[in-house]
């Protein structure tokens, strides 16, 4: 019997599968529905979902080393920019001269279309991840810095006067107190971040890629071959999706105070 005010298993199954699953098949039944039965878009455009598993079908091994690829750059990008979102973030909060001398820089390189930096970084660090591991970095960093910023400054005042009164040092506040209380901000930054290193990847690999789905999907985007591109499309966002999910579970593991006290249930 489930305990007074809590959520059923069978419910926390049908809200984190079920619903996600129907969305998917009405997605699926509107994209076989405007390419199939009542045709209103050319294949080159967006193919017939047949034909993007026949074309995934015909080329398993290369998209699924494309995913590999463009994984692997994903996370390591992301983690870059975890490590260095987070020290910024960090200064900034300690130090009101260096969040007023570097916030308007911060905000000015995050307004720069990343596209734009493409080629330089090309010129700059060649071909290869170098050049797609700083663009994952250019996009997924700053909201982690705001996040982390936002979430040491806010500490509630309650919290803040209770380590007074226990005659807490520095460190002592901020460990037991000021971090904890700041990684829901944290996360909140962390989840905006992880899509924008997918699309970090994606654009690094448009102009300085190798391998990749990026790549891929500028091989295979001309007329006779679309549905690959589409495969790989498809990969992508499947990708994107699953890392997103494992920072989630990562959050309530590591957050499980999080839902328990406020309406996150």
């Amino acid at each position: 019997m489930a305990e007074a005010g809590g959520t059923r298993p069978g419910r926390v199954t049908v809200t984190a599968v079920g619903w996600p699953a129907l969305g998917l098949a009405v997605a699926i039944g509107a994209w076989w529905t405007v390419t199939s039965a009542f045709p209103l878009l050319h294949p080159a455009v967006l193919p017939p979902p047949a034909d993007v598993v026949a074309a995934f079908q015909a080329k398993p091994a290369e998209l699924l080393g494309g995913l590999a690829t463009t994984t692997l750059e994903t996370v390591a990008g992301f983690l870059i920019s975890v490590v260095a979102g987070v020290l910024i973030g960090l200064l900034l909060a300690t130090s009101r001269v260096v969040e007023r001398m570097f916030s308007p820089l911060l905000v000015a390189i995050n307004a720069v279309p990343k596209i734009a930096l493409g080629p330089l970084l090309v010129v700059s660090l060649g071909w290869g991840q170098r050049p797609i591991l700083t663009m994952v970095f250019l996009l997924s960093f700053f909201p982690i810095v705001i996040s982390t910023a936002t979430g040491l400054t806010t500490t509630p005042a309650e919290l803040a006067e209770l380590a007074r009164s226990l005659d807490a040092s520095r460190w002592q506040t901020f460990r037991k107190v000021r971090l904890p209380a700041a990684l829901p901000h944290i996360f909140v930054g962390l989840k905006v971040a992880m899509p924008l290193a997918a699309i970090g990847a994606v654009i690094g690999e448009f102009q300085a890629g190798e391998g990749g789905l990026g790549y891929q999907i500028v091989q295979y985007s001309g007329i006779a071959d679309s549905a690959t591109a589409w495969a790989a499309i498809i990969l992508l966002a499947a990708m994107s999706v699953a890392l997103y999910s494992a920072l989630v579970l990562v959050e309530r593991m590591a957050l499980p105070w999080v839902r328990e006290t406020t309406s996150q249930r």
